[in-house]
């Protein structure tokens, strides 16, 4: 708390906002050099440069929001981008939401976005300092918004679940809607991980969360409900009656929401959202997809996005697109005609192989590749190793898959459609 209080002084708000950017390694060392013989305490010191420092990696999250916030380390990287939360206030504002809190809102990532979108917060953190820091962000907002220190348990001891009286504008008429929370019409959680960051590939269970998800969940079944969890989550013990929409951004699957009550859309338990820079795409169905038929590799490769892999829609996907599985238990399609999709990534087949260093050499030197993006999936292999094994030399680029088709182990050489393809 020490570095905090000397930075939310005029003197230390003005000294960050005078820092500029410090992106690099050596930005750092020279920007402590030069404010420690300016006379600046330690603690100063390491404050504004250590946000200066975040500020700089928090763009990527937050755009030039990033500016004017504070962050911690741990709160930077759990936070939701800023193009992902406003997609959260969308259907809050849609589902006729006003007032929302945000329990274990960090540094408060949502909770702007909610307030952007115009919606009343209460957020509340059980950290001392990530509150104080989530009150800063929040600040701009006046009013219509409020932090709290305290665990989600306390916060809800003091706020129970009420019926909204007959008549007034949260009464609904249809029960679990008619109830409201402190004044909340609306609940958004992110519950803490107890462990380090958010894995895309560990299977993630209800023990590494806090609050528990059986506080959670159960608060959910009363209250209009949006909690964020890690995308690898135990889809087990996700409530049957519940939408859950795993979302990816730019790539990379970045959270699975569970939504409850007015926030659940009728007939809507599996969702992928795709978000790519401020466009999104969304596929939704009532349940897992059953998986397409199984066909021999064609001209084409396509990679389902991983929102659509994990929320088990690829059948769906594939049944769109006219296109097969390669196999039954691998998550790749193929087609015989080029496919045009925002739930695919797709790649031209140049030739296919055996799976061992020896067939694949000869193919990457008869095509002078010397740049090669390795896939894998459905063998036990580190990709990075693999790579050392391998001669490349040349102009050329492409990508390698290597996977299983039935009890083959195969590579595959493709090329992704758009890029150039050399002759």
């Amino acid at each position: 708390m020490s570095e905090l209080r000397a930075l939310l002084t005029p003197d230390g708000l003005g000294l960050l906002d005078a820092a500029g950017e410090i992106d690099s390694t050596a930005e750092v060392a020279r920007a402590v050099s030069r404010l420690r013989a300016a006379g600046h305490s330690p603690d100063l010191v390491s404050a504004v440069v250590g946000q200066a420092h975040l500020r700089a990696k928090g763009r990527a999250k937050f755009g030039g929001f990033a500016d004017r916030m504070l962050f911690t380390r741990a709160g930077l990287e759990q936070a939701t981008r800023l193009p992902v939360a406003a997609r959260h206030a969308q259907r809050m504002r849609s589902a006729g939401i006003t007032r929302v809190a945000d329990l274990g809102c960090g540094i408060g990532g949502d909770a702007l976005a909610f307030a952007g979108a115009g919606l009343s917060v209460v957020a509340v953190d059980a950290d001392e300092v990530t509150s104080a820091i989530a009150a800063y962000n929040l600040a701009p907002f006046g009013e219509e918004t409020a932090v709290a220190h305290a665990t989600a348990e306390e916060w809800l001891a003091g706020h129970p679940v009420v019926e909204a009286p007959a008549g007034s504008s949260r009464d609904s008429g249809d029960g679990a809607e008619g109830r409201w929370w402190g004044g909340a019409d609306a609940v958004w959680m992110d519950p803490a991980r107890r462990t380090a960051g958010h894995s895309e590939t560990r299977r993630v269970s209800a023990d590494d969360y806090s609050p528990s998800l059986d506080w959670a969940f159960d608060l959910a079944s009363r209250v209009p409900t949006g909690i964020k969890l890690g995308p690898a989550h135990d889809r087990d013990t996700l409530p049957p009656d519940a939408e859950a929409q795993w979302v990816s951004a730019d790539g990379s699957v970045v959270e699975l929401v569970v939504w409850t009550g007015a926030l659940a859309r009728e007939g809507v338990r599996r969702a992928a959202l795709v978000v790519r820079g401020d466009r999104s795409h969304e596929l939704t169905a009532g349940g897992d997809a059953e998986d397409a038929a199984v066909r021999e590799l064609g001209a084409f490769l396509h990679e389902p996005d991983g929102a659509v892999i994990r929320a088990r829609l690829i059948g769906d996907v594939a049944r769109s697109l006219d296109a097969g599985m390669l196999d039954e238990r691998i998550a790749y399609l193929t087609s015989d005609a080029a496919l045009t999709s925002p739930f695919v990534q797709s790649f031209r087949v140049r030739e296919t192989m055996a799976a061992n260093p020896k067939a694949i050499n000869a193919v990457l030197k008869a095509h002078g590749i010397g740049t090669l993006e390795i896939k894998k999936r459905g063998m036990d292999v580190d990709p990075a190793a693999f790579r050392k094994k391998l001669g490349l030399r040349g102009d050329a680029s492409a990508t390698l898959f290597l996977t299983r088709v039935g009890d083959r182990r195969v590579a595959i050489l493709a090329d992704r459609v758009g890029a150039a393809t050399p002759s």
